[in-house]
């Protein structure tokens, strides 16, 4: 299948190249890995509000700005920190948000302690199992679902903050809690076979 024939979910900007590519390599992927999970959570807090391609457009400025997504690190960023950050273009200079990633690093950690890992944490939210939507165009795709709802609901009463059920939702699309590629798209079935 030619590069251009292939199929792909039809919210895709099919013009960007770094959207395609995280399209095809990392959205929907399971993952596992603490400190990419609290890259992914970061991101998605950043998000609220803003298009995602504004986010994925930045990542690399997030990277650098919040310590290669160390958690341990951006847990103990001070206020001179957020103060630094507020005048960092490379990301989004909204002072809530930034407060809110080194409060989420904290309350992360918090949770890696309880669950020995934020993954065992959050995967208990679809039995450690993606689950897999039937998605046939861009009117199926839900903002929110029960289990969003509920993992952001837990979230909240440890503490987090800018992740609501739409927002966490999002979050558990990008690290393939829900497996939420349209049943046209190639990269559905492929996410199932390797995972």
């Amino acid at each position: 299948m030619t590069e251009q024939k292939k199929c792909r979910c039809p919210w895709l900007d099919t013009t960007k190249p770094d959207y395609v590519a995280y399209h095809d390599q990392e959205w929907g992927v399971p993952l596992y890995n603490d400190q990419t999970l609290f890259e992914f959570i970061t991101l998605e807090s950043a998000q609220a509000g803003l298009s995602w391609y504004t986010i994925l457009k930045k990542r690399d400025g997030y990277k650098k700005a919040f310590a290669n997504f160390d958690v341990e690190k951006v847990a103990s960023f001070t206020p001179e920190d957020i103060e630094r950050l507020m005048l960092n273009k490379d990301i989004v200079r909204n002072r809530l948000k930034i407060a809110a990633t080194v409060n989420n690093a904290k309350r992360f950690i918090e949770i890696q302690k309880e669950f020995a890992s934020f993954s065992n944490y959050q995967w208990q939210f679809v039995s450690n199992k993606p689950l897999v939507s039937q998605l046939n165009n861009i009117d199926d795709y839900p903002a929110i679902t029960e289990e969003s709802t509920a993992f952001a609901k837990d979230l909240k009463k440890r503490g987090f903050k800018f992740l609501g059920p739409t927002t966490v939702y999002a979050y558990m699309q990008a690290c393939g809690m829900v497996n939420d590629h349209s049943n046209d798209c190639f990269r559905k079935n492929e996410i199932i076979s390797e995972y």
